[in-house]
């Protein structure tokens, strides 16, 4: 009896390795991530000095590259070699880390339906924020024009918000040909135009606001978003009779 070792329970090669592979594919996807947000920040001479993250009066993109792909980085480091190697402390480290994820969302979520009054004042604000700093960043300038033409809208709760930027905006002061106007992503498309056309944007608040509506989104974005996570976000009453 004194010479037997009690062996515990083989894990299947097959599971092992398709975790292994997963977890592979997840660590590269999280070194690329990184590698974007370097390469950008290498762009903008960050690198070269580091105080400048500072200047940006936006938000920088660059952050959601660094910080999501660090995770990834993390989480597929933890679950590959933990994986291949059988190593109970990097998995538990693995699937405590994913348990920390899904809490967060949960809670994230929980406290969007609790406060989201204070959240559309901050996403507001945040957008604003933004919007003055349109021309001052690429990164924050594609950000923006992604936003407006995936929710079909335009500034935080309509197309006059665009006066807060200096070079949109309607005083007589304003010398930029973009005076009165809005960013092209904020114009309604045309699906025959194969070519898009980066001045439709121009006086566009200089028209009566029945025009308006022709031309460009009228909507702002917070409610737009607001909208989309209602769409997404609610479950339906027929889905709650499959459940039942």
């Amino acid at each position: 009896m004194s010479g037997k070792h009690y062996k515990g329970p083989e894990v299947s090669c097959c599971i092992k390795y398709f975790i292994f592979g997963f977890n592979v594919i997840f660590w590269f996807l999280g070194i690329t991530f990184l590698g974007i947000g370097l390469w950008a920040w290498n762009e903008k001479g960050v690198l070269s000095n580091i105080s400048s993250i500072t200047d940006l009066g936006g938000f920088d993109p660059v952050w959601l590259f660094l910080v999501v792909g660090g995770v990834m980085f993390i989480l597929g480091f933890a679950g590959c070699i933990g994986a291949l190697r059988e190593n109970t402390f990097l998995l538990k480290f693995f699937s405590v880390f994913l348990g920390i994820i899904f809490f967060l969302e949960l809670t994230a979520g929980v406290l969007a339906f609790v406060f989201k009054d204070w959240i559309k004042d901050q996403l507001y604000f945040f957008i604003n924020n933004n919007i003055r700093a349109y021309r001052d960043d690429i990164d924050l300038q594609n950000l923006i024009d992604f936003t407006q033409e995936y929710w079909q809208c335009c500034g935080a709760f309509g197309a006059d918000d665009w006066n807060l930027n200096i070079y949109f905006n309607c005083t007589d002061s304003n010398a930029s040909r973009e005076r009165c106007g809005v960013p092209f992503s904020c114009c309604t498309k045309d699906p025959a135009e194969d070519v898009i056309n980066t001045q439709c944007g121009y006086d566009a608040r200089q028209k009566p606001e029945v025009d308006q509506q022709i031309v460009i989104y009228t909507k702002g974005c917070v409610p737009q978003f607001e909208k989309w996570l209602q769409d997404n976000l609610t479950i339906s009453p027929c889905q709650d009779r499959s459940f039942a």
